[in-house]
Formats: structure tokens, sequence, C-alpha cells
């Protein structure tokens, strides 16, 4: 192909790309403002220029694919870290039946362009191989995680049971990149975790997942308070960061009486507004904290947001993940696809959870103990010396102080 057709091709895809995001339809109609496309097409220039420079200047012939794919993903990553640019191949492999539903028992996202552990499924293979959430995940495979969009990230970590995943992860304080081997498995997320505090006082809730399913097993512990003594909650979000939305402003509503729970807004996405309804309240007064952490992401952000907005609750921890959009899938005529945030999740107070996440009334860090070699055990080995194996092992909690503050505060609230 001549030079002057594969850079007009180039150009081609930053016109389709960016025509979407300035609305326009079939017929021509813009929905954006003049200034708006002003500047995009002032952008196609520049982009054309560039691709200009790079097939005519950089130091060898460029591959045109591999810029072009690599130039539309980035533009898509730099939105947020749901928005993904699938190429063709990448597409067919996202639509593929991969034979099975075994996976190792970790939710990712992105984060500063590599694959970030957001949380791990406790007794996953994840779980046993010593995985902790704020892992980031260089490489699946041996394919840098830097060049996979998010979707086909997640595609990579599912398989057939008993297929073999291999992960290098970059962990603080570690030279080089820890490489865990895994088999994948069907993996069952536990019922949810109850327990009582305070005599028969307090009763803690601890969910892995915010799916019908488990929503409807907190409903029923939730109805079960009174017969039990129970006057108190303490509901643990910790880690909880799968499930659905819908589940999550259901499980707030259980708690609140009255009040906007969150709301759903986007640029072609009209807002949505979810409110609590008085008849499924359950326990509306009960005193209540929520336990949250860097792991606590999506409908758990939500339920936190709500009822922290609400003054309904203490929240005790740490900063959430933050997590919160909602995508659609656009096919592209060359049988790729653009995944896009269209509207993001919002808290009563308007905050928006994937880009601000939930920030707790009282902080308390996570207190863990580190295991394992260190680099000075590395650096005594003797010179030639066949290296020890690494074994990873997960940080072990030694005193959990957030769930300590949560109960300290409930202990001090009237029932």
């Amino acid at each position: 192909m001549p030079k002057t057709s594969k850079i007009l091709l180039l150009a081609a895809s930053a016109v389709l790309v960016l025509t979407i995001f300035m609305g326009v339809n079939a017929s021509g109609v813009s929905a954006a403002s003049d200034t708006t496309q002003d500047s995009a097409y002032k952008q196609i220039n520049v982009y054309s220029e560039v691709l200009q420079h790079i097939q005519s200047d950089y130091v060898v012939e460029p591959n045109i694919p591999s810029v072009t794919n690599g130039a539309l993903r980035g533009l898509l990553e730099s939105l947020d870290a749901d928005s993904s640019y699938l190429s063709p191949d990448d597409y067919k492999l996202y639509k593929m039946d991969k034979g099975g539903k075994a996976q190792v028992g970790i939710n990712v996202s992105k984060r500063f362009g590599y694959a970030n552990v957001v949380s791990v499924v406790p007794g996953s293979p994840a779980d046993r191989a010593g995985l902790v959430d704020g892992d980031i995940l260089e490489a699946i495979d041996g394919h840098d995680t830097r060049d996979i969009p998010l979707a086909i990230i997640q595609k990579m970590l599912e398989g057939a049971p008993g297929s073999a995943v291999s992960v290098s992860v970059v962990r603080p304080k570690k030279p080089e990149p820890d490489k865990i081997d895994m088999t994948r498995t069907v993996t069952q997320i536990p019922a949810v975790q109850d327990a009582m505090y305070d005599g028969f006082s307090i009763l803690y809730l601890k969910p892995g997942i915010l799916d019908h399913e488990h929503v409807q097993q907190l409903e029923s512990k939730l109805k079960g308070m009174r017969s039990a003594g129970n006057k108190k909650v303490l509901l643990d979000l910790r880690d909880v960061a799968a499930g659905d939305m819908a589940e999550g402003t259901r499980l707030a509503n259980f708690l609140l009486k009255s009040g906007t729970i969150g709301s759903l807004e986007g640029q072609q996405v009209a807002k949505v507004t979810f409110t609590a309804d008085p008849s499924k309240a359950i326990v509306p007064t009960a005193p209540t904290v929520v336990l949250v952490n860097h792991g606590t992401a999506g409908p758990a952000e939500l339920v936190a947001a709500a009822l922290l907005d609400n003054k309904r609750a203490d929240l005790v921890g740490e900063k959430t993940f933050g997590e919160g959009t909602q995508q659609k899938t656009f096919e592209m005529p060359d049988g790729s696809a653009l995944i896009l945030s269209v509207a993001k999740y919002e808290s009563p107070s308007g905050k928006k959870l994937q880009d601000e996440g939930v920030t707790p009334g009282v902080t308390v860090a996570s207190a863990t103990l580190e295991q394992g070699g260190s680099d000075d055990d590395a650096a005594a080995q003797p010179m030639g010396a066949t290296p020890a194996p690494v074994v990873v092992v997960k940080p072990q909690v030694t005193v959990d102080e957030q769930l300590t503050k949560a109960l300290d505060l409930l202990k001090a609230k009237a029932a």
C-alpha cells in the first residue's frame, strides 16, 4: 500500500472515532456545539500531521496496524478505565465462548495503563496464590497488559476448568515481578458471612458479592434481626467489587426509609435518580457502621455513598477504588468495536463514583504483616549460589483495626 494511502487510512480511523464522540448521526446532524466540532477537527488535522511524520521520518517504516491500534486504544483508555478499543481480532475473541466460566478469582480494572487487582475472591486460586488487592498484573501469559484492552484482560483470565494461566505481579520493594501460575476453577462465591458481637447486640454481615442471591441472603438476615435480639448492624463491604448496581440500590434501601440512593447520567443518557422506597426498608433506624477499603468498588460503593450522604451510617476504613459506569458497545465497519462508558453513577451529594470513589468519615488503614524473604536475604546468598525459589505468601492480618474501630463506634451508639 502506498504511504499516502496508509496515512489516509489512519486519518480516516481517527475521524471515525471522533465522529462518534461528537455525536454525528448517519444524516450528518451533530449534537455537539460548533465550538466542540471545530476543536475536534483541529485535533484530526494534528493527528494526520503526526502520522505523516511517523510514516516519513521514523527510524524504520512503522507497522501501520500496530500504530493505529495503539493510537485508538490510547484514545479510549484516556477517558476512563472501563472504556476500550477492540481491534477486529480482539472483538472476535471478546464475543467468543472460551468453553467455560472457570476463573482465577480476581476482579481487575486498569490503572496507570496496567491491569490492577481490585479484589480477590476468598478461597479462589488467586487467593491461594497470595494475590491481594492493589497488586499490578504486568503481564498475563507473557503478554504485557499495557497493550491489552481491559475487556480482553478479563477474558484472558477466564477459560476452561483446569486450564492454566501465568501472571507477572509487580509489588512494592521488589525489583522484579513475581511469576505466579494458577489453575482456573469454577469459583463459588461464599454465602454471606454473619457473626454477633457485644452479646447479641451487633449483627455483623459480610457479603462477597452484591448479586441477587447474596442480597437476598442479606435481606433474610436483616429481617431476622429482631427475633435474634440484634439491635445494630455492621456491614462489611471490604473487597466487595462485583455485583449489580440494581442490587446495590436494593441493599441500600433495606437501610434507608427515605432519601436519594444515587443517580445515573451521561451525555446521551437522561438522568435517572434512585430514591428509597419506604415500603422496602427493613431496618431504617438500627445504628449502622459500614466497613470499606481500596477493594470496595461498584455496587458496594453505591451502597456506602448512599448511607454516608444520607447520614444513615458511619463509614470506617479506606477510600474506595472508584468504579461506577454504564458501558455500551459500538461495532465499527471494519469489525472492530468500542466499549464506551456512556453514563456514570453519582452519590446523593453529586460525586461521581468512578472519578472520586467514597472517602470514609473515619479513616483507618489496613494492618498487614509482610511475610517472605527480603532483599537483604537475597543479597546475603553466596555468589554463584542457586537462587531460592520464590514463595508467594499472602500478607496476614495481625490486628483488624478497622473492625475494632467499627465495633467501638457501634457499642457507643444507643440502640
